[in-house]
């Protein structure tokens, strides 16, 4: 009887935990071993969800992902709070900071990202380098950071928010991204007095042109929240209370001090390659893999997540730079999960893997909405074009009165990129068109008419067609979900448990929602 296929995987955040569910078949019927090793001592969780969890807007157990028990009863061994702290790829073991040593067949790194921490003065300390020693510290710094200071990445820094938005507390954010912007705006509507803190002209500058953002601006700002633009932070003051030295205010180059009761930091985040790096994988801004999810330098390694950057050797540059980064989405991350399990599934069987056991070197562009209450964001792909240019059709509708903007670039027929800020309707059409590759309407002003307060204008396409994608992180369809709603499933919550609609970023349930209103 031949050996099962021994794999060891490194990380059991939400990616992790997905490979494991989709590997426990093969676990199960004994072709193959499977040891997890996950530094939390929490079983996986959502952490897009956790600024809603902090703010009091979800309960704990929205976060769930996944049934470690039920894993651990089908045959995985899973080992919550230990840390990996090197491979060694000739002997074909990973040696655990407890001592202990896992042999491998297959070594699949899911280790994920974590929070980069800005060069300030107060935070020298806290900082990551890639030259930590491999344990623990690699999440700490020389020390964790100053009470009062978080990067909003766990449940234990969830927990260092939620009393201060329900106290009505002051919260500085310390970068105005997706998630920065996300996060302001939850806390604000569950009572925190916020402001966002960052250095560009315009808040969400890799998603929006300078219109949109200033338009975001303009609709932050009257939903309560402070937006200090062109503000560069040098500086965290600290004061003495009965529990020690705590987070008090950011000092600015221009001599302006913004107090506060909490500093969230939103400064982006980096891929965990030191793990890998130390063994002598081959690594750029993430571990370097191919379709496959191969690491470049052992075809025994894998790489999957936030931490995997999947890239081609023939796209190295003359300076020996990669281009792209790992995506940072959760959709990209499960499709990797899935595609590595068919391929270890298929070899524990000794089988032949199929063309669906890899990935695409390069993710399809999608859209990127800010999830928020009382404010409508949305764009997607290349909307960099000026109105002038000679090689894009750009139009753009501005609105400051109603808080509205919009832009459409067009190259080769097809919608190339678009920006809507305060259009819910028009912003929702366009999704559409440019997740489909389709064409605007022969009188793109048209759009507009789908927000207008006598709107009678028909969409261009069916958002609730069969066909239509409604959640991109997890590839589910509106025909899917109509088929579990006429099998029962009666809320949001049940098609997420039915088909994981829903169950990633969250920003596809109000589309679940009119699904399941069409249905009734």
């Amino acid at each position: 009887m031949n050996r099962p296929l021994r794999i060891v995987l490194v990380g059991y955040g939400p990616v992790g935990a997905r490979l494991v569910e989709e590997l426990l078949p093969s676990v199960a019927s004994g072709e193959a071993s499977l040891v997890v090793v996950g530094a939390e001592r929490e079983d996986a969780y959502n952490r897009v969800l956790v600024a809603e969890y902090a703010v009091g807007a979800a309960g704990r157990d929205r976060l769930d992902l996944t049934d470690t028990e039920a894993a651990r009863a089908a045959g995985a061994d899973i080992r919550l709070g230990d840390v990996a702290v090197r491979i060694d790829r000739v002997r074909q073991r990973v040696i655990l900071e407890s001592g202990d040593e896992l042999p491998y067949d297959r070594l699949v790194l899911a280790t994920g990202a974590r929070a980069n921490i800005p060069t300030l003065d107060g935070l020298q300390q806290t900082r990551r380098g890639r030259e930590t020693a491999l344990t623990a510290e690699l999440d700490t710094g020389a020390r964790p950071l100053p009470r009062g200071v978080v990067a909003l990445r766990d449940l234990t820094d969830a927990e260092a928010v939620a009393p201060v938005v329900a106290g009505g507390g002051t919260i500085v954010v310390l970068g105005a991204g997706v998630l920065g912007m996300e996060f302001a705006l939850l806390a604000s509507e569950h009572g925190a007095q916020v402001v966002v803190v960052h250095h560009g002209p315009a808040p969400m500058p890799r998603n929006l042109d300078d219109a949109g953002g200033r338009m975001l601006t303009r609709t932050a700002r009257g939903l309560g929240i402070g937006m200090a633009a062109h503000a560069r932070a040098e500086s965290i003051g600290f004061r003495d209370d009965e529990a020690g030295r705590a987070f008090d205010g950011v000092g600015c180059a221009d001599g302006t001090y913004i107090s506060g009761d909490l500093l969230v930091l939103s400064c982006g985040v980096g891929a965990r390659v030191e793990l890998a790096a130390a063994a002598d994988l081959a690594c750029s801004a993430g571990i370097l893999v191919d379709e496959e999810l191969r690491s470049w330098s052992d075809p025994d390694v894998f790489a999957i997540g936030d931490c995997a950057q999947v890239a081609s050797p023939d796209d190295v540059a003359a300076d020996g730079r990669v281009p792209g980064a790992p995506s940072g989405l959760i959709g990209p991350g499960w499709r990797q999960a899935a595609a590595l399990a068919r391929r270890l599934r298929a070899e524990a069987a000794g089988a032949v893997a199929g063309p669906d056991a890899g990935v695409a070197l390069r993710e399809r562009p999608t859209a990127v909405m800010l999830k928020a209450t009382g404010i409508d964001v949305v764009s997607g792909g290349d909307h960099a074009a000026e109105p002038w240019d000679a090689d894009a059709e750009v139009t753009v509708w501005l609105d400051p009165a109603r808080d509205a903007y919009l832009k459409t670039v067009v190259r080769n027929d097809s919608l190339a990129g678009f920006v809507s800020v305060g259009l819910p309707h028009a912003g929702a059409e366009l999704t559409l068109l440019f997740e489909r590759g389709a064409a605007l309407p022969a009188e793109p002003s048209s759009l507009l008419r789908l927000d207008a307060a006598d709107a009678g204008a028909a969409p261009v396409s069916d958002p609730l067609g069969p066909d239509a994608t409604v959640c991109w992180c997890n590839g589910v369809t509106a025909g899917r979900i109509g088929e579990a709603v006429a099998a029962g499933s009666d809320t949001v919550e049940c098609v997420g448990r039915d088909t994981r609609a829903g169950t990633g970023c969250g920003g596809c349930k109000g589309r679940i929602a009119a699904i399941l209103a069409a249905a009734q």
